[in-house]
């Protein structure tokens, strides 16, 4: 039963570590002049996308670094790496991160829905093309990624207070 359980944890983290490889390569592919579904994206983010130059490079880059730094953190759990006290904090900062895609991407996915929906009015114009691939794709992407690193984070601890005892 614990393997079962420590695989899970280990499919979890790297499903998580490939979602967020997989939202660092768009991230990158639109940093360097990529222009497949940038209309998807509306506000500042494409508009900057679409100028190009060295700010939306750096802005490119430095996204995609940090996507690709939760996908290395996801691994970490899934492998457990380090010793017991590394480990911890490892899950911990897991934890952390994990909340914060899923509070970022399901509010974002929450209220973009409530708009689309005519429940909630902006008070200004909105890109509804967008807005549809905010909920349905860019910002689901993020739950997605929460999730799946929560999911290794939970099934990281129970394996180890399974193996350590009460």
């Amino acid at each position: 039963m614990a393997a079962r359980v420590w695989l899970s944890a280990r499919w979890a983290g790297y499903a998580a570590a490939a979602v967020a490889v997989a939202y660092a390569g768009v991230s990158l592919y639109w940093a360097f002049g990529g222009q497949a579904l940038l209309s998807t994206v509306g506000g500042w983010p494409e508009q900057a996308a679409r100028r190009g130059g060295a700010t939306a490079v750096l802005l490119g880059v430095l996204v995609a670094g940090a996507k690709l730094a939760g996908a290395v953190l996801a691994l970490a759990v899934a492998h457990r790496v380090g010793g017991p006290v590394a480990r911890r904090r490892l899950v911990r900062l897991a934890a952390a991160t994990s909340t914060l895609l899923v509070l970022y991407g399901g509010v974002l996915v929450v209220a973009g829905a409530l708009v689309l929906a005519g429940v909630i009015d902006p008070g200004g114009a909105v890109d509804r093309t967008a807005l549809r691939w905010h909920v349905l794709v860019w910002d689901a992407w993020f739950l997605l990624w929460g999730l799946l690193l929560g999911l290794a984070v939970l099934h990281h601890r129970q394996t180890h207070n399974k193996s350590h005892g009460p």
